[in-house]
């Protein structure tokens, strides 16, 4: 099958031929698009190939770029309004050309200066790539599909009285339980995830802690790091330290915190003082 130039993907493009406006670059139909000066470099070649995303300029015309978006075709993410128009609204996605959300495709009227979590569609009408605040259209739960699902990528949506609404791969409806939590997180932030539990209704449970050992590995490794990063290689925490001060300084629960400083202490890594923690100096 012939691949052919996609818009708003990442799409690799054999170089062609050589402008005064850049490099024009061909797929294997022979359909080509310019790559602008601005983003060609020293080591693209005539006759090679390079991965470039393809979208409409300000004259709707296609256009490549080296440049990655915020979100792909069929992605997620939170963009800042820039501009309110008669017709939609504009948003900030990360490229030059700013990406449209028609009026009839924001869930409620969009503000200028607020950001809104966006999904990025493709109008086979117009050819042109626009944005869409719907994005439970965009969601699907089918709990067949997803019985293979272990680590995901998340992209928190909203919060919640119970936790954060999270969008899982770019397909799933999820939720992070605020029991679950133990960082810092705000809407629009992506972090890597992992399934509890798949619900009757096709949504996701979903948890920040990696499962098992590599749980434990990574708590130990977070509390060794901040040892070697603090001043004197000391730290004012113990087994009795409180739940949210480890919380807010290691990103781990106090149960988690106590297995790392238990494996530290047998493998003779740390010293345990009445107030504090230190790590032990090596000869």
């Amino acid at each position: 099958m012939t691949k052919q130039i996609q818009v708003g993907k990442l799409n690799r493009l054999r170089i062609e031929r050589e402008s005064d406006h850049g490099l024009f670059l061909c797929d294997e139909s022979g359909e080509s698009v310019l790559l602008p000066n601005r983003y060609v470099t020293e080591q693209m070649q005539i006759g090679e190939e390079t991965d470039v995303f393809v979208y409409n300029d300000s004259e709707d015309r296609l256009v490549a770029t080296t440049e990655h978006p915020l979100a792909k075709r069929g992605e997620f993410a939170l963009m800042k309004v820039t501009d309110i128009v008669s017709f939609g609204a504009f948003v900030d996605w990360g490229l030059p050309k700013e990406l449209l959300v028609p009026k009839k495709m924001q869930k409620h009227p969009l503000e200028k200066g607020k950001s809104y979590i966006i999904h990025v569609a493709y109008d086979a009408r117009t050819d042109r790539l626009v944005g869409d605040t719907h994005i439970g259209h965009y969601l699907r739960n089918n709990p067949k599909e997803m019985q293979s699902l272990r680590e995901v990528d998340l992209l928190i949506v909203a919060r919640t009285p119970m936790g954060y609404k999270v969008i899982a791969d770019n397909r799933y409806e999820g939720m992070l339980f605020h029991n679950e939590i133990y960082e810092k997180i705000s809407i629009g932030d992506r972090k890597e995830g992992y399934v509890k539990k798949i619900r009757d209704d096709g949504k996701l449970d979903l948890t920040l802690q990696p499962p098992g050992k590599a749980k434990e590995e990574i708590a130990v490794r977070k509390v060794c790091d901040a040892l070697k990063e603090a001043e004197t290689n000391t730290l004012p925490f113990t087994y009795k330290s409180d739940a949210e001060a480890i919380q807010q300084r290691f990103g781990i629960s106090k149960k988690a915190w106590k297995k790392a400083l238990t494996k530290l202490l047998d493998a003779e890594e740390i010293t345990l003082h009445e107030e504090h923690i230190s790590l032990k100096k090596r000869s």
